[in-house]
Parts: structure tokens; sequence; C-alpha cells
């Protein structure tokens, strides 16, 4: 068995606005004088220890929990999964 770190990351599927991310490069950003930055999209991570056989099934079983739990909203979010060895 093996101790993973898996990382969640939550955010808007394409198309779907991000009032958050819109306003920090507006109010943000391009005021600040840094033009050449045209999007930013926010997104929530959430970090997770896991101890499993190996990293498919950690992912696995991470991915179930969230599915599960309805940790995100499948409709609108997407969530992307990194696995990090410890």
């Amino acid at each position: 068995m093996s101790l993973y770190e898996v990382h969640v990351t939550i955010e808007n599927k394409p198309g779907i606005a991000d009032p958050e991310g819109e306003t920090i490069l507006k109010d943000l950003v391009l005021k600040g004088n840094y033009s050449s930055v045209s999007k930013i999209r926010c997104a929530k991570m959430l970090k997770f220890n896991i101890t499993e056989k190996n990293k498919k099934l950690a992912e696995k079983k991470i991915r179930n929990l969230c599915d599960e739990l309805r940790i995100y909203n499948p409709i609108v979010s997407k969530i992307t999964i990194d696995i990090i060895e410890d």
C-alpha cells in the first residue's frame, strides 16, 4: 500500500459563465496594466491523502467519492484529478 496525495480541481465547464474570473480580470488584472492577459477562469482545489494499492485505484476511489457525495455539480462543473505519490 502506498500513500498518495490527490488534488481534485473543480472548475466550471467551458461555456459556463465564471463571474469570479471575469471580475478578477476586469477589476484587478487589466486595471493593473496587464493588458496581454485576456481570460481568467477560477477553480477550487481539494487535497486528499489516501492509502491504496496503486495510483489507478486511488484515482478511482477519489472520483467515486466526488461523484457519490456530490462534491461538485456535474451539470455545470468538471473535475480534474492529479495524483502525487508521497
